[in-house]
């Protein structure tokens, strides 16, 4: 089994529920701006650490997003916090994060993210806020380059 290990600058974001507008008298539904953008920014951070490789099912996802302490937060609760004895519980929820993720792999690290088993997610405390994500698995074997071979 191989593991990938990439991050993802800047404070997590869940992914946005679609929105629907009517054109010409016909719904047309699509996903918002921030979270295309976001899901687009997952992708990237990907392709730089891990470009072509890919897995095939089972695979197991593993997402942790790091939020910056409150400055409002007392010292006493900002060191629980620095701790890992208190936890985030902000927004965006932990399935909203895990899907932003899921989808914004899809055809990049793997074919389709219902080949996800298994997902391992927590909401911690830390500096600089960001993702941490795992992808684990067998890798997708290599396409055969046959020369010499014309087909016609």
């Amino acid at each position: 089994m191989e593991r990938v290990i990439f991050e993802v600058p800047g404070k997590p974001q869940g992914k946005g529920r679609p929105r629907a507008s009517v054109v010409g008298g016909h719904a047309r539904m699509y996903t918002p701006a921030g979270t295309a953008s976001y899901e687009n920014k997952i992708m990237l951070c990907y392709q730089q650490r891990h470009a072509g490789v890919r897995f095939v099912p089972p695979i197991i996802l593993e997402v942790n997003a790091y939020f910056a302490i409150p400055k409002s937060y007392p010292k006493k609760k900002a060191a629980l916090c620095s701790q890992n004895i208190l936890r985030p519980t902000c927004k965006p929820d932990m399935d909203n994060i895990v899907k932003a993720v899921a989808d914004a792999l899809n055809g990049v690290a793997y074919r389709d993210d219902s080949a996800i088993v298994e997902l391992r997610v927590a909401k911690r405390y830390g500096n600089p806020e960001r993702l941490v994500v795992r992808v684990s698995g067998d890798l997708e074997p290599e396409e055969e380059v046959v020369e010499g071979l014309h087909h016609g």
